[in-house]
């Protein structure tokens, strides 16, 4: 059996509803074993939050309940900031790093994709309808590609799952949680992986794909 990881969510930091202490209780409660924290950050707030990220990350573990690890989204930026945002994060501590892809349900800005796949990012979030040419270079440079549990943002998932698997690309499930209702648990999580035209074979291999993003952040 997998465990649950959950490595996309969001705290009262950027624009979540929950404080990070009950951020990370709720994921608890509904059987996560891991969480990132990944508030939205750009060149405003980098060097804001992930210290207090950090901070509150390295309490939560110690409790023993559930891993917290600190990271950011990096969310609307130009793209050819993307590279060097992405280095100062990994600077400040981040542990892990995403970056809010090409969703079809907001105004990003075209080649943020690409940019976060030269970049290797670590996770690129809702990449909507990416193109075969980004998830062929995503599959090469080892950049992990979203299946999302959140609503607009899953509209896409079906196009992400089919041409992941033709070029052998890695993905992960996240809920992109802000609210409490946004942990969906094991069973959804499989449903809405299985919706997306994932085979339990597939689905299988994607959590275990973020026990390994873990397992690296840890290091």
């Amino acid at each position: 059996m997998f465990q649950l990881i959950d490595l996309h969510t969001h705290s009262i930091f950027s624009d979540g509803d929950l404080i990070p202490s009950e951020l990370a209780q709720r994921a608890y409660a509904a059987g996560y074993k891991t969480l990132a924290i990944t508030d939205h950050a750009d060149y405003s707030n980098l060097d804001f939050i992930l210290p207090r990220i950090i901070k509150v990350c390295l309490k939560i573990t110690e409790k023993g309940k559930i891993l917290a690890l600190p990271g950011v989204e990096l969310t609307h930026i130009d793209p050819s900031d993307i590279s060097s945002l992405a280095n100062d994060a990994r600077k400040l501590g981040a542990k892990i790093v995403l970056v809010h892809g090409e969703t079809l349900i907001e105004p990003v800005p075209p080649g943020t994709n690409l940019a976060a796949i030269n970049a290797a990012v670590d996770i690129l979030a809702h990449p909507g309808l990416i193109t075969e040419e980004e998830v062929k270079l995503a599959a090469e440079k080892g950049v992990y590609l979203e299946i999302t549990t959140r609503r607009g943002h899953a509209f896409s998932n079906g196009h992400v799952a089919q041409i992941a698997r033709k070029f052998k690309a890695r993905l992960v499930l996240n809920n992109d949680a802000h609210t409490p209702g946004d942990f969906v648990g094991s069973k959804m999580a499989t449903n809405i992986a299985r919706g997306a035209g994932l085979t339990d074979e597939e689905i299988a291999a994607m959590f275990e794909n973020s026990q390994k993003l873990v397992q690296r952040a840890c290091v």
